[in-house]
C-alpha cells in the first residue's frame, strides 16, 4: 500500500491539473480544447501508471525487501503484486477522470459515482470475495478493484456523451453569476483602503 500511495500522488497531481485545465478551457469558451485536454491528461496518466505497474511487476522480488527482512512476510505478499499492478493502472485512470469531471463543474455527480461505486459495489463485493469465498486480502482487494472498474466505466461513458459546447455555455453562466457580484466585494476593499 505504500507503493500505491507513492504512485497515487502522481495521479493526484494529474487530477488537479486536469480539473484546472478543463475548467479554464471551458471558461475561455474552447469546447474542443477542453475535450482534448481531458483526453491527453487521461492518456498520459494511464501510460505513466502502466509503466510503473510493469516496473513493479518486474522488480517485485526486490521491492519486498525494502519493507521487510523476513522471508515469511515476503512470501505472503508475493501473490498480491498482480493486484497492486492492476490497482496502480486503474487508480491512475480513475483519478484523472475525476479531475476531468470536476473541471466540468459536476462535483455532485462525481461524488455520487464515487460513493455508489465503492459503497454499493466495491465493499459488498470485497466482503463476498474475502469472507464468503475465503479469498482473504485478495478478495477484499478484488472488491476495491471492482468498485474502481465500475467508476472508470461510468465516467468515460458520461464524458464521451457530453455536449462540450453546452458545457461552455454552462461555464459562461457560472462566470456571469459571479461577475454580477464583483462590485459589492470590491467596494468593501475600497473603503478599507482610505
Amino acid at each position: 500500500m505504500t507503493i500505491y500511495g507513492w504512485v497515487f500522488m502522481i495521479s493526484v497531481g494529474f487530477n488537479a491539473a486536469a480539473s484546472v485545465r478543463v475548467s479554464n478551457e471551458l471558461g475561455a469558451g474552447n469546447p474542443m480544447s477542453a475535450f482534448f485536454s481531458m483526453w491527453v491528461m487521461s492518456r498520459l496518466s494511464a501510460t505513466i501508471s502502466t509503466i510503473l505497474a510493469v516496473v513493479i511487476l518486474c522488480l517485485h522480488n526486490h521491492i519486498n525487501y525494502l519493507f521487510t527482512d523476513g522471508e515469511a512476510i515476503s512470501d505472503a505478499v508475493e501473490d498480491l503484486y498482480p493486484l497492486l499492478a492492476i490497482t496502480l493502472v486503474l487508480g491512475g485512470i480513475q483519478s484523472v477522470l475525476n479531475g476531468n469531471i470536476i473541471g466540468c463543474g459536476w462535483q455532485q455527480f462525481v461524488a455520487y459515482v464515487n460513493v455508489d461505486s465503492y459503497y454499493i459495489v466495491g465493499i459488498p463485493l470485497g466482503d463476498v470475495l474475502g469472507f464468503f469465498f475465503y479469498l482473504g486480502a485478495k478478495g477484499i482487494w478484488g472488491g476495491l478493484i471492482g468498485g474502481t472498474t465500475l467508476q472508470i466505466t461510468i465516467l468515460p461513458w458520461v464524458t464521451m456523451r457530453t455536449d462540450w459546447t453546452k458545457e461552455v455555455e454552462e461555464a459562461q453562466k457560472r462566470l456571469n453569476k459571479w461577475d454580477e457580484k464583483k462590485e459589492p466585494l470590491l467596494a468593501g476593499f475600497k473603503d478599507n483602503d482610505k
